[in-house]
């Protein structure tokens, strides 16, 4: 477990824009999404849909993303209509992760949320220390109600996010962390 604390340490999730291919090949795909499932899940709801764009069908998602762009914003120009449609190609596979909640549960909705950023964060950890450049965005289109029809997702469902997954050329560069400091504290009674 060595390694594993120290590889979170380090984690870097690669940039779309430096992304190639090939992407996972279908075991390595199965392993990464399998690793998504291995979230915490309150009640076993599994409060999550995993849906898998890749081939051609990026392409197709990409058509919908510069209509629904276009939709959204009527002043556009065609090449900001073009940029859109290109998302999915930017990457030879994109996960996108639904968040499927039932607020009537025992189980309080906010639980059921953090178990879809649970998925992604498993997804995206699991893909990077399999070697394969991975980032998980959200942007726009996770929100847009088309968009969403299109994946076969409820009104009901949010996106969580995309995990956009492939090969890169050469290690990221860190970013600037916050200050531990900054960040953790030790409780020792009640704020004044």
């Amino acid at each position: 477990m060595t390694d594993l604390s120290e590889f979170l340490l380090s984690r870097r999730s690669v940039v779309v824009r430096n992304m190639r291919e090939p992407g996972p090949d279908a075991a390595g795909l199965e392993k990464i999404l399998r690793a998504g499932m291995r979230v915490p899940d309150h009640g076993r709801l599994t409060p999550w849909r995993f849906i898998v764009i890749k081939g051609e069908n990026r392409d197709k998602m990409g058509s919908i993303l510069g209509e629904a762009f276009k939709k959204a914003n009527p002043d556009c120009i065609e090449e900001q209509v073009e940029i859109e449609k290109e998302r999915f190609i930017r990457a030879p596979v994109v996960i996108a992760v639904a968040s499927r909640t039932n607020p009537e549960h025992k189980i309080p909705e906010w639980e059921q949320i953090l178990s879809s950023g649970a998925a992604c964060q498993n997804m995206l950890t699991s893909a990077l220390s399999m070697g394969y450049a991975a980032q998980w965005i959200t942007e726009w289109y996770a929100y847009n109600d088309e968009v969403k029809a299109a994946l076969g997702l409820e009104a009901t469902d949010r996106i969580a996010g995309f995990i956009y997954l492939g090969s890169k050329d050469e290690e990221p560069t860190d970013r600037a962390r916050p200050e531990y400091e900054n960040i953790v504290s030790e409780w020792s009674g009640p704020a004044s």
